[in-house]
């Protein structure tokens, strides 16, 4: 009902008073943190915090060590080579998240200029969005976005799309108490800021401006830092906290084990002891560089890199690197229904028309000319409806089956016409008919309204009745058409309704609307549970709504218990110690307000779970912020992808569990990149503690094992993480977050053959001492197994049997590496390999490597060239470890 009120609105003075007391509408930007500072967080990594550490004491050695004389320029070699492990390991994640960063600009900041009309001082006047004030008198009209939140004091036929907020495409808004919608979201006498009206107009009364709206608190919600620690994060803490103590307890029984041994079989002198203890800290310095896996940080980097632009081709655009592997770790995928489970577009489900076959004249005019919609053709294969969504649908339908609404529409002329309205409930339009060639009155609205009105109904009202409850039960909207042919010239139209005595309505059927599931949502949702993701629906929609929506994807049950059902308001109305009693066995909260979704993300990751947030509208930016991994829809609004980390491309919920795949995959492979390159630390570790208390000069140098680190270690990650996903990853249920990295499996491979590879390359070491090897070719086994145990002093190693002992070193390593591959999957490690292209390549560039560091790293790397007939001795030699391992499988097999 219109009502003719007189507003004299806020006076100037008032504007300001106001403004000062309540603010700006214009919600306050997040601080943003310099880029300087944001690289300099790269550097709190756990592992980097190592290499720092390392960095430090290799400065020092090195510095005392050109100082004294003893070494030249090459001294800085090593603390050079930590150094760019450090900046690379660091520099990659910054460059890639900041190129990420700025295809995620935020695209809907508000127009603050846009001008809307107001009341003041007694006139109608043009302000700008930014200068609405609370008090002010707004007037609203079909098309425009609300400026502000308040309270309306006239509401005309006025239907309003919060679906930003709530989820729900239209939100039906009255001043009348008697028709207040008691489920709705918000008040049905209020309208918020950045919805939009869809259809007829009205009048508010601001209250809550910029920060204050509930548009602002969601913004708000959606900067907040969660700073919640993703479960790869965790893991590397872990991990570092571990290699840091072994390393310096190592080092430290190294200080104390030579010590120890000096004092019982050298003479004491100040002068010889000084040197020796200088020695010791220095072998000692080199255990903990050996220890620390400096390619461990770039590799990872590089790892997720190569995910995340991998990923892009199955639709996911990942903003932030974790998310590649954190996706993998979720236990709990909360999403949103208006589109993310549904395609948020109206349509037809069914019509069901009485009085012809097919569609009649008066059926295409009625749904053509009784609307206030239109539709967008400007791309052809994704055809919009404008306005009323509902409306829009039925236009659609018409489009589906060949018939264009414009011609029907620009051939009837207008003759009255009522628009819809919460009081009357339907929509009657009399037009001259071109396809009649009369007049006609049409009508479409609420069936009930509609039946009432009729007087012609072609079958029993009992079968219409049965009709409406099937498609009601299934949370649809329902529509009724009505017609007559004008022959009479009464008033039809009297008061702002019809007039029962004069309209002679002939009923003609019913359509149901709905906003249907996307098609291939039920199997992923359905791939998702056997991966033993629990799956929850937040939506701002009904009951009956979320719940039939839950039945189609295949969440909910016909007899599900209602306790795993709740409303936004008994969810905000509950305690969180009685929530977290309810939480993991909640599927769907229906009616939920944008904080809701960010509390239940809280209580969930209370529970020890991992939550992934999927959804479209600004509502739910808050909650894809504090979740673990935030998936925002590629046509979803700009502040949801903002507060995303990932952003689903072609809106598919297929494309989730692709993501979850993924994740699972790459952890599998940054799991087999450590098992692979801690064997190597074990081995090396062990070799550099062999060789001090043996007495030799160290068998592996520094930069001999930043070589293997940072460079072999760096293709190693590289290939592993070339390995492609593999779909049975999908039949594990999600890792507990309490599980570390290494498991038992990885912790006997690392130590079991980390010392069978000590064991051979000892005897290598022995075989070295006691022979003088010119070449490989010359190798005698029963001298080196005679070798093996004899511990007497020996010679020294001459250059080349140094050369020999780092390329069989790393030769072990490189037959390790496709024992990587093979890990965790019981198959051999040629299974596959033709799909491994990646795999293969790198692995001839490490082998490539390799002899070109051999033949040209000369004094830099301490080796000399060494003969082609070695080269292929080795290659043999160091290969029965992969024939080893695919014996071993086989026989697991």
């Amino acid at each position: 009902m219109q009502h003719n009120h007189h507003y004299a609105g806020l006076t100037d003075a008032q504007v300001i008073e106001n403004r000062e007391k309540y603010g700006q509408n214009i919600l306050t930007p997040p601080e943003k943190e310099p880029w300087w500072k944001e690289l300099l967080k790269k550097f709190t990594d756990p592992i980097i915090t190592i290499l720092l550490i390392a960095l430090a004491l290799s400065t020092g050695i090195s510095l005392y060590e050109y100082c004294s004389g003893h070494a030249g320029g090459s001294a800085f070699l090593e603390p050079l080579g930590i150094l760019v492990a450090v900046l690379l390991a660091t520099v990659i994640g910054f460059v890639f998240e900041q190129s990420a960063n700025k295809k995620f600009e935020l695209l809907n900041k508000v127009n603050d200029d846009a001008l809307v009309k107001a009341i003041r001082n007694g006139n109608v006047c043009q302000v700008s969005r930014k200068d609405i004030v609370a008090g002010d008198i707004v007037i609203l009209e079909t098309g425009e976005e609300i400026p502000a939140d308040g309270e309306l004091l006239e509401a005309v036929s006025l239907q309003i799309n919060e679906s930003t907020l709530t989820g729900e495409p239209v939100a039906k808004k009255t001043v009348n108490p008697a028709d207040f919608d008691k489920e709705a979201t918000y008040p049905s006498n209020h309208a918020l800021k950045g919805t939009t009206v869809v259809d007829g107009h009205g009048i508010l009364q601001v209250l809550k401006v910029g920060d204050a709206s509930e548009y602002g608190k969601v913004f708000e919600g959606a900067q907040i830092d969660s700073s919640v620690e993703t479960p790869l994060n965790r893991q590397l803490s872990r991990l570092a906290g571990l290699i840091t103590k072994a390393s310096y307890a190592i080092a430290a029984l190294i200080i104390a084990g030579r010590l120890g041994w000096y004092f019982v079989e050298e003479p004491f002198s100040w002068i010889f002891f000084g040197g020796f203890l200088l020695k010791t800290i220095m072998i000692a310095v080199t255990i903990i560089v050996v220890a620390v896996p400096e390619g461990l940080p770039m590799s990872v980097t590089l790892s997720l890199a190569l995910s995340m632009k991998r990923m892009l081709s199955t639709n996911n655009l990942v903003r932030k690197m974790h998310a590649c592997e954190t996706m993998g770790a979720a236990t709990v995928i909360c999403t949103d229904k208006t589109g993310t489970l549904t395609q948020n577009q109206m349509k037809v489900y069914e019509a069901k028309f009485y009085a012809a076959e097919g569609i009649s004249d008066a059926i295409k005019e009625s749904v053509a000319v009784n609307s206030t919609a239109y539709l967008d053709y400007s791309d052809p294969d994704r055809i919009k409806a404008l306005g009323n969504p509902t409306e829009g649908a039925l236009l659609l339908w018409l489009h589906d089956h060949g018939i264009s609404y414009l011609p029907l529409r620009e051939d009837a002329e207008i003759v009255e016409q009522l628009t819809f309205s919460t009081e009357r409930k339907y929509m009657a339009t009399i037009v001259n008919s071109a396809l009649l060639g009369k007049k006609a009155l049409y009508v479409k609205g609420a069936p009930e309204i509609v039946l009432e009105l009729c007087r012609n109904i072609p079958v029993p009202k009992e079968e219409v009745y049965s009709l409406l409850t099937e498609y009601q039960d299934k949370a649809m909207r329902t529509l009724a058409f009505a017609c007559m042919v004008v022959e009479e010239d009464k008033d039809f139209i009297t008061d702002g309704k019809l007039n029962p005595a004069a309209v002679n309505l002939t009923f003609q059927g019913i359509v149901a609307i709905s906003d249907p599931v996307r098609p291939e949502v039920p199997a992923a949702i359905k791939d998702c549970l056997k991966a033993g993701i629990n799956v929850k629906i937040v939506t701002g929609d009904t009951p009956n709504t979320a719940k039939e929506i839950g039945r189609q994807i295949g969440l909910w049950e016909e007899d599900e218990p209602e306790i795993h059902h709740i409303t936004g308001a008994e969810f905000a109305s509950m305690s969180d110690e009685d929530l977290l009693k309810r939480v993991l066995n909640l599927k769907i909260i229906s009616r939920a307000r944008p904080m809701d979704k960010q509390r239940l993300v809280q209580l969930l990751q209370q529970k020890e779970q991992v939550v992934a947030v999927t959804g479209d509208g600004t509502n739910d930016a808050p909650a894809l912020n504090a979740a673990q991994v935030g998936l925002s829809m590629g046509d979803g609004t700009s502040v949801a992808k903002e507060a995303s980390d990932i952003t689903i491309m072609d809106n598919s919920f297929s494309s989730i569990s692709q993501a979850v795949m993924w994740g699972r995959s790459l952890y599998q492979n940054i799991q087999r990149f450590i098992l692979f390159q801690l064997t190597i630390n074990v081995a090396a570790c062990i070799i550099v503690l062999i060789g001090a208390f043996l007495g030799t000069e160290s068998l592996l140098t520094v930069t001999q094992m930043l070589w293997i680190n940072l460079i072999m270690d760096t293709f190693a990650a590289l290939a592993l993480a070339s390995l492609p996903p593999s779909e049975k990853v999908m039949k594990n249920k999600p890792r507990k977050t309490s599980d570390f990295i290494i498991s038992k499996p990885m912790w006997v491979r690392i130590f079991g053959v980390g010392i069978l590879f000590v064991a051979l390359l000892f005897g290598f070491i022995q075989y070295f001492r006691h022979a003088e090897i010119t070449s490989l070719a010359n190798f005698s086994l029963p001298e080196y197994a005679q070798s093996f145990f004899d511990f007497s002093k020996g010679s020294g190693l001459s250059p080349y049997e140094l050369s020999l002992f780092f390329t069989i070193f790393v030769m072990l390593q490189f037959w390790n590496m496709f024992n990587a591959k093979a890990f965790m999957t019981g198959k051999s490690a040629f299974a596959g390999i033709g799909k491994c292209s990646g795999f293969i390549a790198i692995a001839a560039v490490i082998l490539a490597g390799q002899w070109l560091i051999v033949t040209i790293g000369g004094e830099m790397l301490h080796v000399v060239p060494l003969k082609w007939i070695d080269w292929g001795i080795i290659v043999g030699i160091t290969s029965i470890v992969l024939w080893i391992g695919e014996a071993l499988r086989l026989s697991r097999s």
